[in-house]
């Protein structure tokens, strides 16, 4: 059952997948229509879950449900990755790579490995003042309070130099 994402409660369970680059706004068209489609017949184990997505700066998927309403079983989540690595596949990008940062450069966003990021903190590229994206967020509150913060307030902090 698909719900607008601002009325889910904020402690909604959330899912935050990053793109290896920016959908173009044809791209992010037809992400909404396959996510949409896709919530509008979630189910676990035959019941509906209230669930909705945002996408942001036609880099981010977040996949939210309300597990007030009906939790999330083990196949409903196999049922999201399925449609994310669905999307992967359609657009040649990379979701699902937990090992890439991302992190704001004056307006531009920039994802990186790991390694480049520590690389980068090192040599001060990124400071305790970079805006980076915690996607190990896990609710909707959190989403909203804690998503994109400086690295000093994000477990990326222990990649900075003190």
């Amino acid at each position: 059952m698909f719900i607008k994402f601002d009325d889910l409660d904020k402690n909604a369970r959330v899912w935050i997948y990053q793109s290896s680059r920016a959908f173009s706004n044809n791209e992010v068209e037809i992400i909404k229509g396959k996510t949409t489609n896709f919530i509008e017949n979630w189910l676990r184990h035959g019941d509906h879950l209230k669930a909705s997505f945002c996408i942001k700066y036609n880099q981010f998927v977040i996949l939210a449900v309300d597990e007030n309403f009906n939790e999330v079983s083990g196949c409903s989540i196999d049922a999201s990755v399925n449609l994310i690595k669905s999307l992967e596949k359609d657009f040649s990008v990379d979701l699902t790579n937990k090992l890439n940062i991302s992190f704001k450069d004056n307006s531009n966003i920039n994802v990186v490995s790991m390694a480049d990021f520590q690389k980068y903190a090192k040599q001060q590229k990124i400071t305790a003042n970079t805006i980076v994206f915690n996607n190990m967020v896990t609710s909707k509150g959190e989403f909203e309070n804690n998503w994109e913060v400086t690295a000093d307030k994000s477990w990326h902090k222990r990649f900075l130099v003190h």
